[in-house]
Formats: structure tokens, sequence, C-alpha cells
């Protein structure tokens, strides 16, 4: 990919930039902690956790990121209103990163959402996600809160081809497209889409589907290929270190694609997906330079890590 076609997007999220062409800005990089089953979460209920491994490991994201150029986000993960506003706490204390507010309970984000806008912190958050679930109450909240940037989620259950997803987002005659109700009902003026990935073989689909949303669209665009490779069982057959090299495959993949950013899975993996990433996006700056594109960042991988 050299260049598309559409003039793109490029949002400033707290002290982090996303979108352009391929080239312009380094791939943002978003580690998910607190999730389901992570083991330096004591309590999920309550939010106690191992405070001492958690910043371990942020510390380590912001490390890498420091290191290579490639932005990072932290997504925090909670399963009640109390936990996660625990962990907003710690990680907002222990990194001047944008994080992202993520839930499968809706009343988990918007609690979470309040939160960040009692303290001062709505301008580096992000909403993880606006689907094609998304309630009413949910837009009302999002809007009154005046917070500006969402994950926008283009799954669409009934037609999971890249064009699918086109769909969703634009809508028909019959039902209005999630891109379209996330702009006016929730009054988003920084959206991040997420094309989705089902599993690894449909990560093809993935690079096709990020390709055509900056096509239309001009917006950032980005998935989490990372964790169907951690479903993938068989990957174990083949040595210790195929599922690592396996999941670098499958960040570099999308990058070649377009990807603005990308969820790189559980943050233990910061160690995987920065180096590889960084290549990545050296190599993709490098070529775009023959075609009139250059970095707009003095910190682009490029000049940092040869």
């Amino acid at each position: 990919m050299n260049k598309f076609g559409k003039d793109q997007e490029i949002f400033a999220i707290g002290n982090v930039k996303v979108g352009g062409q391929p080239g312009e800005l380094p791939t943002v990089l978003i580690g998910t902690i607190f999730y389901e089953g992570h083991k330096i979460v004591k309590d999920p209920m309550k939010g106690d956790f191992n405070k001492e491994k958690a910043e371990e490991l942020i510390k380590k994201q912001e490390e890498l990121s420091d290191l290579t150029g490639n932005p990072h986000m932290t997504d925090i993960v909670g399963l009640s209103e109390k936990a996660i506003i625990k962990y907003i706490d710690f990680v907002a204390d222990v990194t001047d990163a944008p994080f992202l507010i993520d839930s499968a309970t809706m009343q988990v984000k918007i609690a979470a959402l309040k939160y960040v806008t009692e303290t001062g912190l709505l301008g580096k958050t992000v909403y993880n996600s606006i689907s094609v679930y998304v309630k009413e109450e949910e837009l009302t909240v999002i809007k009154e809160s005046g917070l500006e940037a969402a994950i926008i989620l283009a799954h669409n259950p009934r037609n999971v081809w890249p064009e699918g997803r086109i769909k969703l987002l634009k809508g028909d005659g019959e039902e209005k497209g999630l891109l379209d109700r996330a702009l006016k009902e929730a009054n988003i003026r920084k959206p991040l889409i997420d094309v989705s990935v089902l599993d690894v073989p449909s990560i093809g689909l993935t690079v096709e589907a990020i390709k055509l949303v900056k096509n239309t669209f001009g917006l950032p665009s980005g998935a989490a290929p990372l964790n169907a490779v951690l479903e993938w069982k068989r990957a174990n057959d083949y040595g210790k270190i195929a599922k690592k090299a396996c999941a670098a495959g499958s960040l570099i993949t999308v990058q070649m694609g377009g990807a603005d950013f990308i969820f790189y899975g559980p943050i233990k993996y910061a160690e995987v997906a920065f180096p590889a990433c960084a290549m990545t996006d050296a190599i993709i700056a490098y070529r775009a330079m023959r075609h009139g594109i250059r970095p707009k960042v003095k910190s682009h991988p490029l000049y940092k890590i040869f």
C-alpha cells in the first residue's frame, strides 16, 4: 500500500496521535490489562490486584514505547463499577498515556465514563466500544459526558465480509449506520474504527476491511489480530516460540494493510509487539518516502531503532 486515495484524518488523544497515510505516523499499540483471567487480579469484583506487577507491566509497555517510537495506550477491562474505577485511578497514576475503558457490561463502562468526567481524565480516555449492540441510553450518556474518542467496532454479525463491515458503518435505507450514530447521537469527534477479527484465517479479511475503511471514510482503523493467534491451540505443536512468532506475524500483517492502531492482546506481550511493529513501521515509512510521504514526527521508529 503506497497511499490511500482519500485524505486521512489524524486525531490527537491525550499525548498520542493516530491516523494518517502509511508512513506518516507510527502504529499506536494498545495492551490490555485486568482482563478476565488475568493472574495479577486477586478479586475481579472488588478490583483487588497485585499493584507491583501491574505497574511493572505498564512501565515495560511505556519503556518499549520510548525505545521504539510507537505510541501506547492501555485497555482497562473491568468486571464491576468498583473495580474499573480502582483500575483507572491506578493506571492514570502510573502513566500519562491515554487509556481505554472496556467492559462486557454497559453499566460498568458508563460508571467509568462518569468517573473520568468528574476527575478530569476525559481528554485521555477512549470508550471501548460502540458496537451494533449499543443502547440509546449508552449513546446519550456518552454525548452528555463530552467524550470525543471512541472505538467503533465494525463487526457485522449479518455479513462478516469486508463489505459487510462497511455496510454496518454506512447503514442503508432501513437502518442507520453505526458510524453516523456515533457521530450524531453520541457526538463522537474522534472515531477509531476496529474492523474486528474472527479467527486466524480471517486476518486477511481484516486487512481488506482496514483498506476499505481508510479509502471510504479516511478514518483511523485497526484491529486485534493477536487474540485470534492466542486461541489457535495447534500453534503450540510447532515449538516453544511458535505462538510468539505467529503473534508477531499477525501484527505485521495488519500493519502492512494500513492499520493505524493495534490491540496487541494481553499487556505482557509488549516485548513481542513493540519490536516487531517498530521494525515494520520503519519499513513502511522508508518505502513511503519514495512516494512523497515522510514521517510527521521525529520520534518515528525509522529514526529511532537503527
